[in-house]
């Protein structure tokens, strides 16, 4: 179905989160659904940035300090959030990490994994409640090209092995488990019967901030002329994210990118994913990890099982 971002519905009396709401993506993202009426929670780890984001922006937002690298920061801004709002209508996991200097997290994890997978899965779970019941209600995560670099399948030890933490597999792993966490979800709140629908995102190829990471030698050429070649600016790149946010005929578990050029650039479309992506049992195994080693359980009914015992792969 065609799609304009001129189209997008009136977003009044919805509240929207968007985690990473001070620049790049996020910012962009934030600043659409303002203007189309919606409040705009604004998570970002620097309260100062985030206030000018406000500023530019305009519209009707707020500001919540929010460091995914902390599982005691999560936990704080969604008690935060639960405290001025009975209802989310919309949450985007947008923020992340690539290249980063640390090798771990406050909690010890990898970074890429950390911060990008376990923030928002801990985040997701602790507001997920404000959701339900809430018509149209929608988690949108935003997954990458990259999902396709990540290798191996996750466990205890790799979640908290930081050796490779400025490798091209470890940010590609932690946006593979974006994708299989978006649907994993997907599966289990339609199981339950729940309103809320799951979907996800990646932008193609975009010159944003996250390219300022320590990324390996080998990859700043190549990076650099891909970037020069296919990027769009952050204000497309944004556009399927928008439409996975807004857009009221997708169905839970979609997946949006660009629709031109390898899904580096163009209009948001129906976006391709690794066979890894779609693998429901590796997708079981990836809930229960994240569960044990955030202590957020999601409350939801797992997936039916097979005979086996092993999930089934409806929904994928």
């Amino acid at each position: 179905m065609d799609w304009s971002p001129a189209g997008v519905p009136g977003q009044y009396g919805r509240t929207a989160l968007v985690t990473g709401g001070s620049g790049g993506l996020g910012l962009e993202v934030a600043r659409a659904l303002a203007e189309r009426g919606a409040h705009v929670v604004l998570a970002c780890r620097s309260t100062a940035r985030g206030r000018a984001a406000a500023a530019r922006i305009g519209g009707s937002t707020e500001v919540v300090r929010l460091d995914l690298a902390s599982l005691d920061s999560v936990r704080r801004a969604a008690d935060g959030i639960r405290r001025r709002h009975r209802r989310l209508d919309l949450l985007v996991n947008n923020a992340g990490v690539m290249f980063p200097s640390r090798p771990r997290t406050e909690d010890g994890f990898e970074p890429h994994f950390g911060v990008n997978h376990l923030g928002h899965f801990a985040l997701t779970g602790l507001l997920l409640d404000l959701m339900h019941g809430v018509p149209g209600s929608r988690v949108v995560t935003v997954a990458s090209l990259a999902h396709r670099a990540g290798r191996g399948a996750m466990d205890g030890p790799r979640a908290r092995d930081g050796a490779g933490h400025r490798s091209l597999s470890a940010y590609g792993r932690s946006k593979l488990a974006n994708l299989m966490f978006a649907r994993e979800l997907q599966r289990r709140l339609a199981g339950s019967g729940a309103e809320t629908l799951s979907v996800a995102a990646h932008p193609g190829l975009s010159a944003t901030a996250l390219w300022q990471g320590e990324a390996p030698a080998w990859l700043r050429p190549v990076s650099g002329v891909a970037l020069r070649l296919l990027a769009q600016p952050p204000e497309r790149a944004m556009l399927p994210v928008l439409r996975a946010a807004t857009d009221p005929h997708l169905p839970g578990g979609a997946y949006l990118g660009p629709g031109e050029r390898f899904e580096s650039r163009g209009a948001p479309a129906p976006a391709s994913s690794s066979r890894a992506s779609r693998d429901a049992s590796a997708r079981f195994c990836l809930w229960e990890l994240s569960e044990a080693l955030t202590g957020v359980r999601y409350g939801l009914a797992p997936a039916r099982t097979a005979a086996g015992g092993s999930p089934t792969t409806a929904g994928r």
